[in-house]
């Protein structure tokens, strides 16, 4: 797993796109990592994400960050990576961790335009799959998700909480 704990990736402003309105020259602190297209990739971002936080001194909001970062991080490898990408390219999934003064968001860019779906009022969150968004929405203070443009291809789907 490559990390980048100094600074944000170069494309910092289309991750920024879909995400609530935030001064992004109040960005205290940043840092993000490369994500390899295997299930141990999850353990991996949620350990990036405790160094981190621990880092940055965020206590308060560090079990919920972490439970979003697992659930984002699992959804990208479950259903936005295709079925034949090659495993020797850069990985396909970036989980990336913004905080501001009284604001954090995670956000996990990967290859895929499709739309994440959140589990209905309806369905069974008993059930072994559809319950990560409404996880998500449970424990964020807000998520939402961005097509990329551009060199970038994808989609970003990010989790907001005030701290």
């Amino acid at each position: 797993m490559g990390t980048n704990r100094s600074a944000m990736l170069e494309p910092v402003d289309a991750l920024r796109q879909g995400l609530p309105p935030l001064d992004p020259s109040a960005v205290s602190s940043s840092a993000s990592c490369a994500l390899p297209a295997r299930y141990e990739a999850v353990r991996s971002a949620r350990q990036f994400t405790r160094r981190t936080l621990a880092d940055w001194e965020v206590p308060e909001r560090f079990d919920d960050i972490c439970l979003v970062v697992s659930e984002l991080v699992t959804n990208a490898l479950r259903h936005a990576l295709p079925a034949d990408a090659p495993l020797g390219q850069e990985p396909p999934v970036r989980l990336h961790l913004m905080r501001w003064a009284s604001r954090a968001v995670c956000a996990v860019r990967d290859p895929s335009y499709e739309s994440p779906v959140a589990g209905g009022a309806g369905e069974d969150f008993a059930a072994e799959s559809g319950r990560g968004l409404f996880l998500v929405e449970s424990f964020s203070d807000g998520w939402g998700w961005h097509p990329l443009a551009g060199t970038l291809s994808g989609k970003v789907v990010w989790a907001l909480f005030t701290l």
